[in-house]
């Protein structure tokens, strides 16, 4: 008899009855798969089973055990909430060489003071491991590694050796005997990851998983993969620079606003703990086309410079490219700006590019963006002590932002001696000695104040 087939979406991970070429759910083209479904073992017997958990209140769960647990890297402790949560399930994404198993190993060296580690590889050998641990001068006596791919073998060591962190190289590589596909296969991913789950839940092991991403910059697999976890962390930024940033995708048990960074060393990654310092190092002085604004990473104030380039199109249809900014939100502030601000920016080539792989989601960094366009079309430079904070409307009004005089603050510590704001806020404002604040209630008072100068 021919086994059942279900067809997966491999975006967004939803089950359907047959093969289409456009998923109904998600409107994706040519990701539906077919994958033969897992035989039942039978219907279950009637009564409870031996030994099932019985509900409690919630009263009378136990709370008094320390629910979390430092990595012994700061940023990554920051990224998570605080640290490492016990029998937490985390997921780790990333392009091949960003520096996800370095990371992971690394954590092993602090780890491994306190807890028993089990290291699972499934793209390398125990020598080819040991060699990248001597590289990073880790030498845990609690680290344990096995290189395997079968995920029964890897649940019986578990049990062997009772670890308290297991980390697992990659999910893409496991499979399960149980079920009939190749390894990385929708069906493989979503089964060996639910077994970890349930390790992770039943036993209360802290899991890293790491996860490779596609070319879409997805986390290969099923996009249920994500909702599965307990924590997504993405790893960001260039090949070709060093430095790479942290960020949370999801978080059960902390914000997803806190990013970490860090510089790809020698001896592997290395805490930035003063990100605004690294993403303005080698800024251009007195050059049109650049602004800094002051933007909010979680609790963290984080000075981005941004830069934007305008030049007469030789095309029928003016390009325009954005990097580091929501591309709709950039065409949104050039159309404001020769709307409002009076500049025929229509017809111009207009490239914008947030410095130091920085992705910017939040409005405050409207202004600067606009400055930056304003000084590179009229080629005036914007003063180099000087940082514009301020969300622009469509009518070319400046609104007010959270948490203002954090950062003022975080600008006068950079040495910083001008700052442009929205006149309309709530609430007094202190402005920080030796700062200097200028109040424009919207984008043709605030080029007003720099460039008409």
């Amino acid at each position: 008899m021919k086994d059942k087939s279900v067809f997966y979406c491999t975006d967004c991970g939803n089950e359907f009855p047959r093969w289409s070429g456009r998923c109904p759910a998600c409107g994706a083209w040519n990701t539906i798969v077919e994958q033969t479904a897992k035989k039942d073992s039978g219907r279950p017997a009637a009564g409870r089973p031996a030994g099932a958990k019985c509900p409690v209140t919630l009263s009378q769960v136990d709370a008094t055990q320390e629910l979390r647990f430092s990595t012994g890297i700061g940023e990554l402790d920051r990224v998570l909430g605080g640290g490492a949560v016990l029998g937490s399930l985390v997921l780790v994404g990333g392009a091949p060489g960003i520096g996800k198993s370095t990371l992971l190993l690394q954590i092993c060296q602090y780890i491994g003071r306190e807890h028993d580690i089990l290291y699972v590889t499934g793209e390398e050998s125990e020598r080819q491991l040991k060699m990248r641990a001597q590289r990073l001068n880790v030498t845990s006596e609690k680290l344990l590694v096995l290189s395997e791919t079968n995920i029964t073998d890897i649940l019986e060591c578990v049990d062997e050796t009772g670890p308290q962190v297991l980390i697992i190289d990659s999910i893409q590589t496991l499979f399960s005997p149980d079920v009939n596909s190749a390894p990385g296969s929708v069906s493989q991913v979503k089964d060996c990851t639910m077994t970890l789950m349930q390790l992770a839940k039943n036993s209360g092991v802290t899991v890293f998983v790491i996860g490779h991403v596609n070319k879409e910059g997805a986390i290969a697999g099923p996009k249920v993969l994500e909702h599965m976890v307990d924590c997504v962390l993405y790893f960001e930024g260039e090949m070709s620079a060093n430095y790479r940033i942290l960020r949370a995708a999801k978080n059960r048990f902390g914000s997803t606003n806190e990013i970490g960074v860090f510089e790809m060393a020698e001896r592997g990654l290395v805490e930035v703990p003063n990100p605004s310092e690294l993403l303005l190092s080698g800024r251009p002085k007195n050059t049109p086309g650049t602004c800094v604004s002051c933007v909010m990473e979680g609790s963290r104030p984080v000075l981005a410079e941004i830069q934007a380039l305008l030049t007469a199109t030789s095309f029928n249809v003016p390009r325009r490219t954005s990097n580091g900014l929501d591309y709709n939100r950039a065409m949104l502030l050039l159309a404001v700006l020769e709307k409002r601000g009076g500049l025929r920016v229509g017809g111009a080539d207009a490239y914008i590019n947030v410095i130091g792989g920085l992705y910017i989601n939040e409005p405050a960094a409207d202004l600067a963006a606009m400055l930056a366009m304003a000084s590179s079309y009229r080629d005036i430079p914007v003063p180099d002590d000087l940082v514009a904070i301020g969300e622009v409307g469509l009518t070319g009004e400046l609104r007010s932002v959270t948490q203002l005089e954090q950062r003022l603050s975080e600008i006068a510590r950079h040495g910083f001696k001008k700052a442009i704001i929205p006149k309309q806020r709530r609430g007094k404002l202190s402005a920080p000695e030796g700062l200097k604040v200028y109040e424009a209630g919207s984008i043709r008072e605030a080029m007003g104040l720099i460039l008409d100068a």
